[in-house]
């Protein structure tokens, strides 16, 4: 049962809080990168975002204790009905950097899925269809490449989650404030070493490589 759900965007540093939590052992900790290479949580997952079935929640975070990246930013609203136990964090970054590492590796991807479309229902073509359905026709309204409108809707949606969930209820968190804020909010021992500092653009694009690799052959 999830006891931490993070309403962040991707590239707002959930790679780096899924590790910290791992470490925290708040974990394990569900990324939108289990879904990639996972044919049942793939179908599950496409019913959902691509033909709006409406889910059992618990079965379908089952194993979880904490949800950080895509899809649950886009469901954070279910997520909290759902969960009502559940602590809420909101990972944030500096607008024009979220942007800027958005557009060279997760945007890119989309791109590349667009101009040069995957064999037709294979797991490749899954993935960027719910990618396209749930977050670029989605959430950006098919504009991501405008980068003020990019921005408008970043802004939009963290506005919109504090609104719904309440200041007093939601940690809005950045990464690079390290340990301190996320054990406080969570009632956690400060470990020793240093916080973990994962998935910058370089790596974030190899990683990108790899998963639609593994969507290929799943």
């Amino acid at each position: 049962m999830l006891n931490l759900i993070n309403a962040g965007l991707g590239r707002t540093g959930t790679t780096s809080l899924k590790a910290a939590l791992d470490r925290l052992g708040r974990g394990p900790s569900f990324h939108m990168f289990d879904i990639v290479g996972d044919g049942e949580r793939l179908r599950q997952w496409e019913k959902v975002v691509c033909g709006g079935e409406r889910p059992d929640w618990a079965a379908l975070f089952a194993g979880y204790s904490a949800a950080v990246d895509g899809p649950c930013a886009l469901y954070y609203r279910q997520l909290s009905q759902a969960f009502p136990d559940a602590k809420m964090i909101l990972t944030v970054r500096d607008a024009d950097s979220w942007y800027r590492s958005t557009h060279d590796t997760l945007y890119q991807f989309a791109l590349r899925s667009a101009a040069n479309p995957p064999e037709p229902g294979s797991a490749q073509a899954r993935l960027f269809r719910i990618t396209r359905t749930m977050v670029w026709d989605g959430l950006f309204g098919g504009r991501f490449a405008d980068k003020d409108h990019a921005i408008d809707v970043y802004h939009r949606h963290n506005e919109e989650v504090v609104r719904a969930l309440g200041a007093d209820n939601v940690l809005v968190y950045d990464v690079q404030q390290g340990w301190e804020p996320l054990c406080a909010f969570l009632g956690s021992d400060v470990p020793r070493e240093a916080f973990p500092r994962t998935n910058d653009t370089a790596s974030m694009r190899q990683r990108i490589v790899k998963a639609a690799g593994a969507a290929a052959t799943g």
